[in-house]
């Protein structure tokens, strides 16, 4: 059946992950004790491309880790996930990217990224890649590379006829001028739909009006992820809220990551969008019960469970 599956391409990130459990989180000035230390393999890029692998999709992942130890566990466990890594590029001299994240008592984080080797994902390494790009149906991607980058993928990925699904996390102050329009389907969260519209997305009303200024600053679709909310959908002759499965949060640390590269995976088996937003949720509600990134990811019979208990 996997001839039958459309394929993903995802470009973007790869970190590695120093989890920091604490009771809660230090105020400036202050010193607290942490309960344990974690390493794990993260960055949204891998986050997204294993949650997509884990689900049986058909994916490749290109992006740029250093030539350390961290750079080589990093592309073997992407791999582990079913994923194609053998286009992720060892950069010699450069660190791999990290990211420290704190997790509180209540399961909420605050994360600090240092991109390293990330920052080497160029215009040339795409050009080097091209027959990737060539390769894929779906072209998934975050703002954890350069920014010119994801916007020269895009541009691309158009000219192929490819359908562009973009995560604009972490947000930046203002996307590249005319990215948006090169995009299919734009997935913020309610901080990012903000921060990309300066409307506040509290509220269903506000969340709506602020993706409906999304579409009209260019994006054809607009997901938000809403946490235990759910999702909401603003497209062009539809709409709608799509509830989240009820479940008790552990670790909230790539649950948007999860969701992304579940909706891909169902976009590319042929769902249509408000399937794929719904097995979307479901992936995410199992996550976030989870500790940590990639560990935390389900695979697709836990998923297809958690979808119908939704």
């Amino acid at each position: 059946e996997d001839f039958m599956k459309k394929k993903i391409l995802v470009i973007g990130s790869l970190n590695m992950d120093q989890s920091i459990r604490l009771e809660r989180m230090p105020l400036v000035g202050e010193t607290v004790m942490g309960r344990d230390i974690t390493y794990q393999a993260g960055g949204k890029g891998a986050n997204q491309a294993c949650a997509a692998g884990r689900l049986q999709a058909q994916v490749r992942m290109m992006g740029c880790v250093g030539a350390d130890s961290f750079g080589r566990t990093l592309r073997n466990q992407v791999e582990g996930c079913g994923v194609d890594g053998s286009g992720i590029r060892l950069i010699e001299g450069c660190a791999t990217g990290m990211a420290v994240i704190y997790v509180d008592g209540n399961g909420d984080n605050s994360i600090v990224v240092i991109p390293g080797a990330n920052g080497e994902c160029s215009r040339e390494y795409l050009q080097q890649m091209d027959e990737w790009l060539c390769w894929c149906d779906y072209l998934l991607m975050q703002m954890e590379i350069p920014h010119e980058t994801v916007l020269c993928a895009a541009g691309r990925a158009k000219e192929l006829g490819k359908t562009v699904i973009l995560n604009p996390a972490p947000v930046p102050d203002s996307l590249p001028e005319g990215l948006l329009a090169l995009t299919d389907y734009v997935t913020p969260n309610e901080t990012e739909l903000e921060k990309l519209t300066g409307i506040p997305a509290s509220g269903r009303e506000n969340v709506r009006l602020a993706a409906e200024k999304l579409r009209e600053m260019g994006a054809e679709n607009v997901i938000v992820t809403l946490g235990e909310d759910g999702a909401y959908w603003l497209g062009q002759q539809k709409e709608g809220f799509f509830p989240s499965r009820k479940v008790e949060a552990v670790d909230t640390t790539a649950a948007g990551d999860c969701f992304n590269g579940a909706f891909a995976a169902a976009l590319a088996e042929g769902m249509d969008t408000e399937e794929a937003i719904r097995f979307a949720n479901g992936a995410a509600s199992i996550a976030v019960t989870r500790k940590g990134a990639l560990d935390s990811l389900p695979d697709r019979r836990e998923t297809e469970v958690a979808v119908r208990e939704i």
